[in-house]
């Protein structure tokens, strides 16, 4: 998969974590696009480690499905640290 390509399966990913989670969670398309890189690259690093999941296909659901349970990771992460913050 390339650069552009592993940029768009983030904020896709990002953007389906945050429409599962219920709340209200901060962050515009920039900060969504960072946490869904982010929560892809942890998803597939664990799904490596885990599941020795080969996650070289854009189309395939098993690397969408790590991408998005990363991103969800990381978007609890996120929402706890700056939920502390502002308390």
């Amino acid at each position: 998969m390339g650069f552009f390509g592993f940029l768009l399966l983030g904020l896709i990913a990002g953007a389906i974590a945050k429409l599962i989670l219920p709340g209200k969670q901060g962050g515009g398309w920039f900060i969504t696009l960072l946490l869904g890189v982010v929560g892809a690259l942890l998803g597939g690093f664990l799904g490596g480690i885990l599941f020795n999941a080969p996650l070289q296909d854009f189309f395939s659901i098993q690397t969408w499905l790590l991408a998005i349970g990363g991103s969800i990771l990381v978007l609890l992460i996120y929402g706890l640290i700056v939920g502390r913050r502002k308390a």
